[in-house]
């Protein structure tokens, strides 16, 4: 098992009455941005590993795994975006930070949106790349909800995806930007394939609690749209232009109902932008959270 890490520190707490890993870097005295990875075999380090340097050149960055990722395991009953959010809300209160700025991929994009809508007066600013939990219905929605509820298919799923390392190398050649030629690909897939070999150790599924919560039969449960007239919160929405898990007209429509909302597109990048154009992610969020994180702190 690798032990290298982008963090110039990693502690173990227990918040919200469980496990969390926490990485940081940067001076203590510089304002907090939490960043929040996404779901299956995403953690910290892979989501994070060119990004967080860069903004720790001018923030105080924090990280955790979310649980049931990485170091924060294991966690009994339902993860769940409520869950979620207590860790985040948590997390502040553990280490006596008043305001952070959230930075979410996907899954974590979602718990950043849920977040900021919930606990304005503890959030700053939020950077929401490829946030998951944004429409009515999702392609293949009606399959997608009977493969959540079939007994045995997310376990089968972790189990492949623990025993088939070819897999996982496939899943990233395929569908970074860059490919085979992708920097850090290689360590990107060793912490995958580690992630794999933790999920199906602790007999957890394939899919995070907070993936299949998301899916109902004919409409999503989780669909911020409705409530993002109420978003007190800075935000910039950022997605990549080849993303096919998080559609243009879905984003346009928060950019729309989120009041004072900005949006920027990277064109050519896929899902996992962090990867695919990291240098700009960073660039993005470094200038938008400098104008709206650099009064905030503890």
């Amino acid at each position: 098992m690798t032990t290298t890490t982008t963090f110039d520190e990693v502690r173990d707490l227990t918040v919200a009455g469980g496990p969390v890993r926490l990485y940081s870097s940067g001076r203590p005295d510089a304002p907090p941005v939490l960043l929040l990875h996404g779901a299956m075999l995403d953690t910290a380090e892979l989501d994070w590993m060119h990004v967080a340097p860069v903004l720790a050149e001018h923030f105080r960055v924090l990280a955790i795994d979310l649980p049931r990722h990485g170091g924060s395991r294991p966690w009994p009953g339902r993860v769940d975006q409520a869950l979620l959010q207590r860790v985040v809300i948590g997390l502040l209160d553990e280490l006596g930070i008043r305001q952070a700025a959230l930075v979410g991929l996907s899954m974590g994009g979602g718990v950043s949106i849920g977040t900021a809508l919930d606990h304005p007066d503890r959030i700053t600013a939020a950077v929401l790349l490829a946030p998951g939990g944004l429409g009515a219905r999702r392609p293949a929605q009606f399959l997608t909800w009977l493969f959540t509820r079939t007994p045995g298919a997310l376990r089968a799923t972790t189990t492949w995806l623990a025993r088939s390392s070819s897999a996982v190398r496939r899943s990233f050649v395929d569908n970074l930007q860059y490919g085979a030629d992708t920097p850090g690909l290689e360590r990107a897939i060793e912490i995958a394939r580690q992630e794999a070999d933790q999920k199906h150790r602790h007999r957890e599924p394939g899919l995070d609690d907070w993936q299949a919560l998301a899916f109902g039969p004919f409409a999503m449960r989780t669909d911020f749209l409705p409530a993002l007239h109420r978003m007190s919160v800075p935000t910039l929405w950022v997605r990549g232009s080849e993303d096919p898990l998080v559609l243009q007209p879905d984003l346009d429509a928060a950019v729309a109902a989120a009041p004072g909302a900005r949006t920027a597109v990277l064109p050519g990048a896929g899902h996992l932008s962090t990867l695919d154009q990291p240098d700009e992610v960073a660039t993005l969020v470094r200038e938008f959270l400098t104008t709206h994180a650099e009064t905030a702190g503890a």
